[in-house]
């Protein structure tokens, strides 16, 4: 038998003995019915005086000792004082714990903000108040997107897309730029993670300076340098000095070519926001890239394209132009004579879709996530042969990435490329509305 059950076979023992007495009392007495009844009123006067002080105890629990009580209001107390020290000892824990968390992220480099579903800030650590200006008395409870006034942060805050950070500008009290990244976690709860960028910020911007700059003062001179070579290798009586002068045009042609591509990213960089453009016939322009290719001394037996959409794209047609331009080239370049390149231009409900696919060498998988960055080569000396200057796809990436596209890569060796521009559907123009504007 449990301690509980025993508790209250106690109780109905104590009862039966109180009624016993009673009835023997008001026998005695002349009143049997008196007798029993001043024994159960006797008890409930104990059992009010147990409650009373059971309640004394449990609203002075932290200062008071429990009543020192029997049978089942001993358990009862007993079962009272266990669970307060389990409540104790739990609230101890997490009191600990919340210290140790306190801690650790003050000590981060890093800001941290924790928001809750209304975007309302429930608590910072040291660093966010610094890179912030926050202040724990005055800016507790606010809403963050009214402390941080500034549109990109704003649409990041309700975009829900989150997986990228986005770097903001802020004048509070000087100049910084900072990378909000956001991370869900709990019952919709957020937490908001800041990192001051500043000097990678003003690093990339100065290493863009300077090769716009650099780019820019030498095309006049090595212009000059093409056209005094050209000039050379149109005299007859060069004899042997005929070979070394045809390299240094081609070097130089070369040169030429990296250079205006180097100024072409520049341009592109100069603005990382979103363009609006006008519409632009994909159709007409994926057949004018195809005749290039198929005027090209050298090129893939079978040139194709594909058009299974009437929608126009919304952009800047130059800055569309050198994108797509840039992916046939390279298919036309990197695949045999005897191979087959396949431009396909096609709409769904995710939006508009535009690709290259080549039956060239293919490329390894190890080389996929950085064919995007500037000069990085498959293969440095094939690229050398055919001329390549290492920035076509970074070209790609940024016009890409302002009209709010991606670049998808499709490759393996041995069985071709495929490289698909996806634009969003809000790029897209239905014909019939185009032939009407």
């Amino acid at each position: 038998m449990n301690s509980g059950a025993t508790a209250f076979v106690y109780v109905v023992l104590r009862i039966l003995a109180a009624l016993g007495a009673g009835a023997v009392l008001g026998w005695l007495a002349g009143s049997f019915w008196f007798g029993i009844s001043g024994a159960l009123a006797l008890y409930l006067a104990w059992n009010l005086w147990q409650l009373r002080a059971l309640h004394f105890w449990l609203q002075h629990r932290s200062v008071a000792d429990p009543p020192d009580a029997m049978g089942l209001w001993g358990d009862v107390v007993a079962q009272v004082v266990r669970l307060h020290r389990r409540k104790r000892f739990h609230k101890e824990k997490l009191t600990r714990l919340f210290r140790e968390l306190r801690r650790s992220t003050a000590a981060m480099p890093d800001g941290v903000v924790m928001l809750d579903p209304q975007g309302e800030i429930v608590w910072f650590n040291r660093k966010a108040g610094e890179l912030l200006d926050l202040s724990r008395r005055a800016d507790l409870g606010l809403r963050i997107d009214n402390l941080v006034r500034n549109p990109d942060f704003v649409r990041y805050l309700r975009g829900g897309q989150y997986s990228m950070p986005v770097i903001v500008r802020l004048d509070t009290p000087t100049e910084r730029f900072i990378a909000f990244q956001l991370i869900a976690y709990g019952e919709d709860q957020r937490l908001l993670m800041l990192r001051d960028v500043t000097r990678e910020v003003r690093m990339e911007q100065m290493r863009k300076d300077f090769v716009a700059n650099a780019s820019h003062e030498l095309r006049s001179p090595l212009t000059v340098v093409a056209g005094y070579l050209e000039n050379f290798s149109a005299d007859p009586g060069l004899g042997e000095l005929g070979a070394p002068v045809a390299e240094m045009r081609r070097q130089t042609d070369r040169m030429t070519r990296i250079i205006e591509d180097l100024l072409e990213l520049s341009r592109f960089e100069a603005n990382d926001g979103p363009i609006k453009g006008a519409p632009i016939d994909v159709a007409a322009m994926a057949a004018m890239l195809r005749k290039d290719v198929l005027a090209r001394p050298v090129h893939p037996r079978h040139v194709e394209v594909s058009v299974e959409s009437a929608a126009c794209l919304i952009g800047d047609e130059a800055m569309v132009q050198s994108a797509f331009s840039n992916l046939v080239d390279n298919a036309a370049k990197y695949t045999p004579s005897d191979g087959s390149v396949y431009v396909r231009w096609w709409s769904d409900d995710a939006g508009g879709h535009f690709s290259v696919r080549d039956t060239g060498p293919g490329i390894s998988a190890e080389h996929l996530p950085r064919l995007t960055e500037r000069f990085y080569r498959v293969d440095p000396g094939r690229s050398r042969e055919t001329g390549g200057s290492g920035l076509g796809l970074a070209i790609v990436k940024h016009a890409l990435h302002r009209h709010g596209g991606r670049l998808e890569i499709d490759s393996a060796e041995g069985r071709g490329s495929t490289f698909t521009c996806h634009f969003p559907s809000d790029r897209l123009l239905e014909a019939r509305v185009a032939a009407s504007a």
